[in-house]
């Protein structure tokens, strides 16, 4: 059963690390947007199949008034009824809402949030360019448990400027006391032609070493505080892991609708290009394929190996794949404490998830 994802491309503010498809908003440019984004989603050539999961990604989407919010969730439910125990998530910046706002959204359908926090410090927040203070963001969560969404994630950001162990960690506690279900733990990459990818930005970063410090010991106290990780950067509460995203993971089907939405449906990868304008004016133009014949083997080891439950070499030999190749290659790794193969299943430990890209590379 697929998922939809919904690309809502504003905020009020672009921050400087940010090289999302994104736009500052108006009331206008939101308006129009969602009228496309409707029409996009009732002309869509597939119909006649059901969704239980459902999750709005900016961008903003908090930005979005909830009468639009309620339009987009009906519009997706009349194309792909959601099922009863659909979840149904958006992502929101902090400092966008209250409580009356939360409470419509709740009204609408929406059951999971996802909060942009980052940080417990408002330094290392005011650097990274967020509007909102941690004091706002604890509102926010308060604001979220009264308007009936029990089930709340929140972002928290390492390896950015100023942040040590201590105020990483100072961060991990915070966050879990605050009521979250559910977080994820990212480290920053500046990526080429942000604001952030200049030498007074850099020097304020910590050392690689640093960072990796902050990573595994992040990962240590969030399992003491009853958070267990399930991917690189996510970890959640017993039974509070992101349905849609594993989906992502674990190869599952999905439909992505805004510019810059990827899907993954009948065995082809497709997408909308990263252009609004175009999108707004033409929201009935087919998605473009990025893959028709994607490698199932390949994508299985690349995107299983991000999941803490890892890949089945079992299931490798179905796959078409060599599994005492594969074994072969991961045996160094094994010994250095980077994976480990639990009777023929082979998974990348916390140190592992640091150079996982090498090491998948390799065994792909």
């Amino acid at each position: 059963m697929p998922g939809i994802y919904i690309h809502i491309p504003f905020c009020l503010h672009r921050c400087g690390y940010c090289d999302f498809c994104s736009s500052l908003a108006s009331s206008e440019a939101v308006e129009n947007y969602v009228k496309a984004l409707v029409k996009c989603i009732s002309g869509f050539s597939v119909s006649g199949i059901f969704a239980d999961t459902l999750y709005f990604g900016g961008g903003t989407p908090s930005l979005l008034e909830p009468s639009q919010m309620a339009l987009i969730i009906d519009t997706v439910s009349q194309k792909f009824p959601l099922t009863s125990d659909c979840e149904i998530t958006t992502e929101a910046n902090p400092g966008t809402v209250d409580e009356k706002k939360l409470r419509a959204y709740r009204f609408a359908g929406i059951n999971r949030i996802s909060f942009g926090i980052q940080s417990c410090k408002d330094n290392e927040l005011y650097t990274l360019g967020r509007i909102h203070t941690f004091s706002e963001a604890l509102s926010a969560i308060d604001f979220a448990h009264a308007s009936g969404i029990e089930n709340v994630s929140a972002d928290l950001m390492l390896g950015i400027p100023h942040q040590t162990l201590e105020t990483a960690l100072e961060s991990v506690e915070k966050f879990t006391d605050s009521g979250i279900t559910h977080l994820s733990a990212y480290m920053l990459k500046i990526e080429p032609g942000t604001p952030f990818d200049s030498p007074g930005i850099r020097s304020l970063l910590p050392s690689d070493d640093e960072v990796a410090d902050i990573y595994l010991e992040t990962v240590k106290a969030l399992d003491k505080r009853g958070f267990k990780q399930y991917e690189i950067s996510n970890f959640s509460l017993s039974g509070y892991e992101s349905r849609h995203n594993i989906k992502y993971w674990t190869g599952e089907e999905y439909l992505g609708f805004g510019p810059s939405a990827h899907s993954y449906f009948n065995g082809r990868r497709f997408y909308y290009p990263s252009d609004i304008g175009g999108f707004v004016s033409d929201p009935l133009k087919l998605p473009e394929t990025e893959d028709s014949c994607p490698d199932v083997l390949e994508e299985y080891i690349m995107l299983g190996l991000r999941m803490c439950k890892g890949i089945s070499l079992d299931k490798i030999r179905v796959l078409g794949g060599d599994p005492k190749r594969v074994l072969s290659v991961c045996k160094k790794y094994i010994s250095a404490g980077l994976m480990k193969n639990s009777g023929g299943n082979l998974s990348l430990t916390p140190e592992g998830f640091l150079v996982s890209n090498g090491i998948i590379s390799e065994i792909i």
